[in-house]
């Protein structure tokens, strides 16, 4: 992880959640002071772990726990008092959000702060296999539209496309994607 976003309405809380942010190599730190705050922000940009130690001062901040953890990839970690904890963690944990009962001690924290990173990374993993897929099947579209167009336009078979494809793709050595481009270019104009 590298940025966090603390939101907590006290100075202790504030001192804290540095400390142990900065404990854990985390260089970039922003802190605010209200949800509205928070929203705005996240707006903006996005943070790899966002800490909300509730109540604030607009709100108690299980909305905006929710709200962060359901945007993007950022962990968020929900900090509320002991007597809400199991009400707020059954609101929240189905959004992946993280809770934890003050009173809080380093040690609860550092639990929860290395839960929050295995996950982000793991999250992260699962997000560039995904871009990967992703880009696997918009290959593998391009390439079917070119083979459609060269059983249209010149009577192949699609076996005959196919193999027209990857051979270009070989004797010019580009990728079949940049030879079925080049059909499409070709052919759609």
């Amino acid at each position: 992880m590298e940025s966090a976003l603390i939101v907590t309405s006290s100075e202790k809380g504030t001192a804290f959640f540095t400390e142990m942010l900065s404990m854990a190599s985390i260089a970039e730190i922003a802190t605010l002071r209200t949800c509205a705050e928070a929203r705005r922000l996240l707006m903006e940009r996005d943070f790899d772990l966002i800490i909300i130690n509730s109540p604030l001062r607009d709100e108690s901040g299980e909305s905006l726990a929710r709200h962060a953890a359901a945007k993007g990839i950022s962990q968020v970690i929900l900090v509320v008092k002991s007597e809400y904890f199991e009400a707020v963690s059954a609101q929240t944990e189905e959004y992946g959000v993280l809770t934890v009962a003050k009173p809080i001690n380093r040690s609860i924290f550092w639990s929860a702060l290395k839960l929050a990173k295995a996950a982000n990374v793991k999250l992260k993993q699962m997000r560039a296999e995904n871009t990967k897929l992703e880009q696997k099947l918009e290959d593998i579209r391009v390439i079917d539209r070119a083979k459609c167009i060269l059983i249209s336009y010149l009577g192949m078979t699609e076996k005959e496309a196919h193999r027209y494809i990857e051979k270009r793709a070989m004797d010019m050595r580009v990728t079949r994607k940049a030879v079925a481009e080049s059909i499409l270019r070709t052919y759609e104009n």
